[in-house]
């Protein structure tokens, strides 16, 4: 992990951590506030990625081999879909955890 990754990282625990440790009340609500938003940012984070390079990488298969899109692009979908599925799972979490707010 370089130096800026690092630096960021840890600006955003010092970010999440300050309203924290401020709260006199109940402090697990403000955890599981920030618990959903992490869920649905990394959720969405990571669908997005996956997307992108099964994408990606279908349509270079398909650029070298225009005979192949048959074969290639209909497990493409289900990935894809498998991938938004799990996405949505995170949103289903980030709600859950919203409705014990």
């Amino acid at each position: 992990m370089n130096k800026f990754m690092r630096l960021m990282l840890t600006f955003s625990f010092m970010l999440i951590a300050a309203p924290v440790f401020a709260m006199e009340g109940d402090v697990t609500k403000m955890g599981l506030a920030i618990g959903a938003g992490i869920a649905i940012g990394f959720a969405a984070l990571g669908g997005g990625i996956g997307q992108g390079i099964a994408a990606g990488n279908a349509v270079a298969g398909i650029a070298r081999n225009p005979n192949a899109y048959n074969k290639i692009f209909t497990p493409m979908i289900l990935g894809l879909a498998l991938i938004e599925s799990l996405v949505i799972y995170g949103l289903v979490i980030a709600f859950m955890l919203y409705g014990n707010l």
